[in-house]
């Protein structure tokens, strides 16, 4: 597996994570996972106290969701591996699906579908970290209609990989990328609540920042392309990195 392609799912789970559909819902899940409400977080007597319960419940929270995407990441791989004789047909059709989600973020055709906010809920958490980690996976199967269109292109891309550990090493770094400003959140919620307030602003033109960037994960892939790019990548790529990707 070579950097790019590492990258490219890393970034893809950073912009799910600044979704509509997640970026607002953030201080929610942390008051829900952790059980500790928002007044409680925002206050300055009760913060220091409360702070390592809403940070250790966020990363069993990451754990599960990042335990389902994985999965995926294995089964999109094994299923490219199945039709390996097919390799470049599932190239194509993966270029092109993640072509349209490109186009679709940055808001050249719109999918009525993709626009309702759906989701499953969990009325009452069960108790402790394995609750959080329920929830997590829960997070996942019931993946908001807005951002599946992103993960769906990772496993794309995952598809064309061809092997279970290279789709399992994008959506690692897929499940990374959502999950790493998740605990930063958690660790630093009252910066974070002030920093998502100012940020909601800009979170069109993030959609379409990461529009453009599927667009040209697309292209590259339908024609070809990727294939050098990542040859020419592995070039500037350190040896010790290369023995563990």
């Amino acid at each position: 597996m070579t950097d790019v392609n590492v990258f490219v799912a890393f970034a893809a789970g950073v912009f799910s994570f600044l979704s509509p559909c997640v970026l607002p819902l953030i201080p929610s899940y942390l008051s829900f996972v952790s059980g500790v409400s928002l007044v409680e977080m925002r206050n300055e007597q009760t913060r220091s106290r409360v702070r390592w319960r809403v940070v250790l419940n966020s990363v069993a929270f990451i754990a599960g969701f990042s335990l389902v995407f994985v999965s995926l990441g294995a089964s999109a791989s094994l299923l490219g591996g199945l039709f390996l004789s097919y390799r470049n047909t599932i190239r194509i059709l993966g270029g092109v699906f993640i072509l349209l989600v490109g186009l679709y973020l940055v808001g050249a055709f719109k999918v009525a579908a993709l626009e309702r906010y759906l989701q499953f809920e969990l009325k009452d958490k069960p108790a402790g970290y394995l609750g959080s980690i329920l929830v997590g996976i829960t997070f996942a199967v019931a993946w908001t209609p807005c951002v599946g269109p992103i993960l769906g292109a990772t496993l794309a891309l995952a598809s064309t990989a061809g092997e279970v550990s290279r789709g399992t090493l994008l959506l690692s770094s897929y499940a990374a990328g959502l999950g790493l400003p998740f605990f930063l959140s958690a660790l630093a919620i009252n910066s974070f609540l002030q920093f998502s307030h100012r940020l909601g602003r800009y979170i069109q033109v993030i959609h379409v920042v990461g529009g453009v960037l599927l667009i040209i994960v697309g292209l590259l892939l339908i024609t070809d392309y990727m294939t050098l790019l990542n040859a020419y990548a592995l070039r500037f790529t350190p040896q010790w990195l290369l023995q563990r990707l």
